[in-house]
């Protein structure tokens, strides 16, 4: 094993040539493990590195995935989208959606391919998450009201089929998704988890699939709500009852208290536990007995917890690779950022912020041993190292290096939300929620939502507040006003 690299000699090697400017940016201050920080601002510059420029696209600047030069993505570039919007100003995380919006549904044409237009459709909850930081409320009346986008895309996922022909470059096995009525029919690579063991029980219907779907008609009728379109808001609020109706009888497994995916033939449950499963959750459907029976079943340190939690595929399976083998195993940050998020929909902050702080100590100490120093597309399960893409004995090939990239929210998006622990930031009720829980000195400087600018510390049972306008600070559940200028609060 490497050597691991002192605090000190890591920082003085990141700040050698280092040129961003990090105004408009977040500033992070967590005095117990300063090397968060150090990542966190790898994880930036490698972002911005990721800004390209393509003539022929609607937005001809946008946000690449770092994987493919000749292709968009959509499911990247949605969770791009989630670490882009503490800057939004300097990354153009929302902006890349246009791309796939006009392309789409108004046959606008790209110059690159939209490498599976059938991938993980859930635009509307990163849309939501992205108006709770800007305040944008023309924008959410633009896509709700005016161009429909966020509807045309739920039907098309309907819709689409094998035979589905596109007026623009597409992936080169062509679409693979298609509606049975309770499910849908779908493929490991358009599901964005290109190897997984769930493929040895095809045929079957995908219960990340018509979880993503019930979740963007949740939040589609949500945005329907703010955006003033009542008729809207109530069709996606029927489409999604009866979507959470489905998924609930045909999908959740009562023996083991989790959702699967099924076999088409019988519906019989298929039993692979993967993170695919917390789609269910992050879209509200089961119960507050049924969430807690699958966060106490399914993240045991022998199914997806563990060590570095959130692996995709659980390590009792007998496909789990423990190089990672990529989707056998390997730590994928979408996917932990899309479970941790479920975990707070249904209160298990404590576990949230401990799974967070887990991957994000992992992240860190992969960075600091194993070279070269960077972010990687997935995570090994078992040791600090990238995960392996080809788990042949004789030939380990590394996954993408520099992957910032969706791999950006363990560094920024995690490291805010769960371990400094602002959780929640809403720019139309100026409101801010912090999970307070660290003991040291931390807090977070230049945190921008709306028009409001400010600076939260904690330290020595006291948080200061700097802001230019007034909002409000929920601190572990109870309400402090901030005035503008300084403000200070005692806190236990």
């Amino acid at each position: 094993m490497k050597k691991l690299l002192s605090v000190a000699a890591l920082l003085a090697a990141l700040l050698t040539g280092r040129a961003q400017d990090h105004a408009g940016i977040p500033t992070p201050v967590f005095d117990a493990k300063p090397e968060y920080i150090d990542l966190y601002w790898t994880a930036w510059e490698q972002a911005r590195d990721h800004i390209k420029y393509q003539p022929g696209l609607v937005q001809p600047r946008y946000m690449d995935e770092g994987f493919r030069d000749e292709a968009i993505w959509i499911w990247d570039s949605e969770f791009m989208v989630l670490f882009c919007k503490y800057a939004p100003k300097l990354y153009p995380g929302i902006e890349t959606l246009d791309n796939f919006y006009y392309t789409l549904h108004e046959n606008k044409g790209s110059s690159l391919s939209v490498w599976h237009p059938d991938n993980p459709p859930f635009f509307a909850w990163v849309e939501s998450e992205y108006h709770h930081f800007t305040g944008d409320d023309a924008h959410i009346r633009e896509l709700i009201c005016d161009k429909r986008f966020l509807q045309k895309h739920f039907q098309l996922f309907n819709t689409m089929t094998h035979e589905t022909v596109f007026p623009f470059p597409i992936s080169n096995d062509g679409v693979r998704i298609r509606y049975k009525g309770i499910g849908y029919e779908w493929q490991s690579w358009q599901s964005g988890m290109d190897n997984t063991p769930r493929k040895r029980a095809m045929p079957m219907l995908w219960v990340d699939a018509i979880s993503q779907q019930a979740l963007s008609a949740l939040y589609i009728s949500r945005l329907a709500d703010l955006a003033g379109d009542k008729a809207a808001q109530k069709e996606y609020k029927a489409k999604y009852k009866e979507l959470k109706k489905t998924v609930n009888k045909y999908y959740w497994d009562k023996e083991d208290g989790c959702y699967y995916d099924i076999r088409e033939p019988d519906l019989s449950k298929t039993r692979i536990l993967t993170p695919a499963s917390f789609w269910a959750m992050l879209a509200e459907i089961p119960s507050r007995r049924q969430a807690r029976a699958m966060v106490e079943f399914a993240l045991k340190d022998d199914k997806l917890g563990g060590m570095v939690p959130w692996v995709s595929v659980a390590r009792d399976d007998e496909q789990f690779d423990p190089d990672g083998d990529y989707w056998r195993g390997s730590v994928w940050l979408p996917t932990a950022y899309m479970g941790i998020k479920a975990l707070e929909k249904y209160g298990f902050f404590d576990l949230a912020d401990k799974n967070a702080e887990a991957i994000l100590e992992h992240m860190w100490r992969t960075y600091a041993e194993y070279e070269p120093h960077t972010i990687w597309e997935c995570y090994s399960p078992t040791r600090p190292r990238p995960a392996s893409k080809n788990s042949s004995k004789l030939h380990i090939k590394e996954v993408k290096a520099d992957f910032c990239g969706w791999s950006a929210l363990g560094p920024i998006s995690l490291f805010i939300e769960n371990v400094l622990g602002f959780w929640y930031v809403d720019a139309r009720s100026a409101t801010v929620k912090w999970n307070l829980h660290q003991s040291c000195r931390h807090g977070i400087r230049n945190l921008s939502f709306g028009d409001i600018t400010t600076d939260i510390l904690y330290e020595d049972g006291k948080v200061t507040v700097i802001s230019n306008k007034p909002y409000r600070l929920q601190i572990n559940g109870k309400c402090r006003s901030v005035k503008a200028g300084e403000n200070v609060f005692r806190v236990k």
